[in-house]
């Protein structure tokens, strides 16, 4: 016979329960049940502790049971709502919470809980209501105000998700997970310094937090602190090997001048080996297709279909694809759509959205459509899916259009370039000693410009109104280095007067850019900054800009093609790397190899003696566009027809 009665069984229970000592207060909780199996308080308590270690089907049928007892009880429904959500039952969640609430209106914790769920569904309006009734009935709530700033975050209604944010780390100045989304959305804001700020604090209080270590990387990479990035990316990378972070360490050594081919060939052999061969058992035997077939059927997979530089690269391609000939399949990364998405969209024989299933799903996918020829059009940059090519989906795979350069993997079989990219060696085939794949050159060009939308009208050479030449790069400001800055100030020494104009986000990079300047005799008041805009105001600051000078050794690319079309002629200074060949690739495909130097001392003498002649200037300003349109960048069906012709090529070294 218990010495406890059931109600000290039941109250010592309770006292276990609440110090931790699970197993103590399970046997208890049982023993009162076993006297009173009625006992809602115990089926409840003890449908709790199941639930905290881990059996939600236990809870789940002791909490029913406890609600069976006494239905006026408003924390068995709380609690039944916290089984259900650990079991994605999102619809009995939010109907539980809503009982709970109906018995029990003033509980914050109840109001924060059914925010989840409901945000979980996509209810979001009613999260948003939800997480604001919490925070007035618990104004210090960080929890409930850090949900709220994630669910307006996701909105994009980034002013009201800071300052929820921000209340959150107020509340709780060691909350990391709100430190986090307060860097998040900071760094989408373009408050640059402030979200590497938030990033520090949440490495400060979880050090082995990988994905802070990579987002701080994000932000110094965008800052032109390619070392410090590198270094943070490295760091991620040693508490957590994940692809997506390897990926963005891979694009960030191209922008740094002291990585040469040959290594950077070596780090992305290394990605390969590390998440993508592992994957090579699952590699299906592809067969001779021996049916004959009018059609090569096209896959492209990309996250940019969408108003992105490398969505508007690819778009005239698909435009302008003989469909007589190629059945073109897009599978679509795209979280965002927008306009531009649609006009893909239209061009497409068969459109799949794979940006919500997982790269073993989306590989079922393109083998289920028999895919031929499976096209990347990312390599390593942001969203790229290239462990879906890992499982090699399709029997001939290749990679173009992102960036020129290589993926690493042995899963993809060709990339296409060009001539002026990737100059033919003395065995009169181009370098593969720096590429894991097979390298295809297009006649031409590895861009088709389109200039997406009607553009701002070209205007007169600003120098003949100002009294003085604007040089300017609107680049990512990740490709502007120190030795860059050093070899401008050359330049702008050599052009009295003379101003650069370059785009950043605001913060402290803009001084230190000014401070290196300074270093090199070149007054602060000469050096200028815009921050980023929406296309067609970006597009018009070229009507500020005279001159423009381009980035190494990774060049300007489509940025590059946008200053062209607007008149502004651009000197190129040619790198040791596929990506610093850019400029030479463009300015050749226009005729304007003078405009293309192989060494410094070139540079600056092109740079300097084009400044100083405005006329020169003018002339070329009221007649690039013309030139650019009646050019290969230009000329799409040309661009395509090289492209499709790349493929045959592809499909009959093949086999096919």
């Amino acid at each position: 016979m218990s010495e406890f009665s059931p109600q000290q069984a039941f109250e010592l229970a309770t006292r276990h329960h609440q110090a931790g000592r699970l197993r103590e207060a399970e046997s208890l909780y049982r023993q009162v049940l076993s006297q009173q199996p009625r006992h809602a308080d115990a089926l409840h308590q003890l449908g709790v502790l199941a639930y905290q270690l881990g059996k939600n089907a236990a809870a789940l049928e002791l909490i029913h049971r406890a609600i069976a007892q006494n239905p006026s009880e408003p924390s068995y429904y709380s609690n039944l709502g916290l089984v259900l959500a650990a079991l994605r039952q999102w619809q009995p969640a939010i109907a539980a919470y809503r009982q709970g609430i109906s018995l029990q209106p003033n509980s914050p914790d109840a109001q924060n809980n059914l925010g989840i769920a409901l945000q979980e569904t996509g209810r979001t309006d009613e999260a948003i209501a939800a997480y604001r009734m919490a925070i007035e009935l618990r104004r210090q709530y960080p929890e409930a105000l850090n949900n709220l700033g994630s669910v307006l975050h996701k909105q994009c209604k980034l002013d009201e998700a800071i300052a929820a944010y921000q209340a959150a780390v107020g509340s709780r100045p060691n909350y990391a997970e709100a430190h986090a989304g307060l860097g998040a959305a900071l760094a989408e804001k373009g408050r640059l310094d402030e979200s590497m700020a938030s990033y520090v604090n949440v490495i400060r209080l979880r050090p082995d937090c990988s994905i802070a270590h990579n987002n701080l990387a994000n932000g110094l990479k965008e800052a032109g602190q390619l070392d410090e990035a590198i270094a943070c990316y490295r760091k991620s990378l040693a508490i957590d090997p994940q692809p997506w972070v390897h990926s963005n360490l891979l694009y960030a050594l191209l922008f740094h001048p002291a990585y040469d081919a040959r290594r950077l060939y070596e780090e992305h052999v290394r990605w390969d080996e590390l998440h993508a061969r592992p994957l090579t058992p699952t590699i299906p035997q592809h067969g001779g297709d021996q049916t004959p077939r009018k059609r090569l059927r096209i896959g492209y997979l990309s996250p940019d279909f969408r108003g992105h530089v490398v969505g508007f690269n690819v778009l005239p391609l698909l435009r302008e694809h003989d469909h007589s000939q190629f059945e073109v399949y897009c599978y679509s990364n795209v979280t965002s759509p927008d306009a531009i998405t649609d006009r893909f969209r239209s061009h497409a024989d068969a459109w799949r959205d794979i940006s919500r299933i997982d790269d073993g799903q989306a590989a079922q996918l393109i083998r289920d459509d028999r895919i031929d020829i499976l096209i990347d059009l990312s390599l390593h940059m942001a969203g790229n899916r290239l462990l879906v090519f890992a499982r090699k989906p399709a029997p001939v795979q290749a990679t173009f259009g992102g960036y020129p350069g290589t993926t690493g993997l042995q899963a993809i079989d060709y990339r296409l370039s060009d001539p002026f990219l990737d100059p033919l060696t003395d065995s009169g085939r181009p370098d593969g000693r720096v590429y894991s794949e097979k390298t295809i050159l297009l006649p031409d060009s590895f861009w088709c410009y389109d200039p997406a939308g009607e553009p701002p009208p070209i205007n007169d050479l600003p120098a003949l109104q100002n009294g003085f030449v604007t040089l300017g790069c609107l680049s990512n400001f990740t490709k502007i280095n120190e030795l860059v800055l050093k070899l401008w100030a050359r330049i702008m020494r050599a052009t009295p007067g003379s101003r650069l104009l370059l785009l950043s986000r605001p913060g402290r990079h803009r001084q230190r850019t000014a401070e290196l300047l300074g270093a090199e005799g070149i007054e602060p008041r000469r050096l200028d900054f815009v921050d980023h805009q929406p296309r067609d105001r970006y597009l018009q600051t070229y009507h500020r800009i005279d001159l423009g000078l381009d980035t190494f050794p990774y060049n300007g690319h489509t940025t590059s093609l946008d200053s062209l079309w607007m008149g502004v002629p651009l000197v190129t200074r040619v790198g040791a790397t596929v990506v610093g060949r850019a400029g030479h690739s463009q300015l050749s495909n226009l005729g304007l190899t003078e405009f293309v130097a192989f060494d410094d001392e070139r540079f600056v003498q092109i740079a300097s003696e084009l400044a100083a002649d405005l006329s020169r200037l003018a002339s070329f300003r009221s007649t690039l566009r013309t030139t650019m349109r009646q050019s290969p960048l230009m000329d799409a069906k040309r661009f395509t027809h090289g492209i499709e012709q790349a493929y045959w090529r592809i499909w009959r070294e093949c086999g096919g």
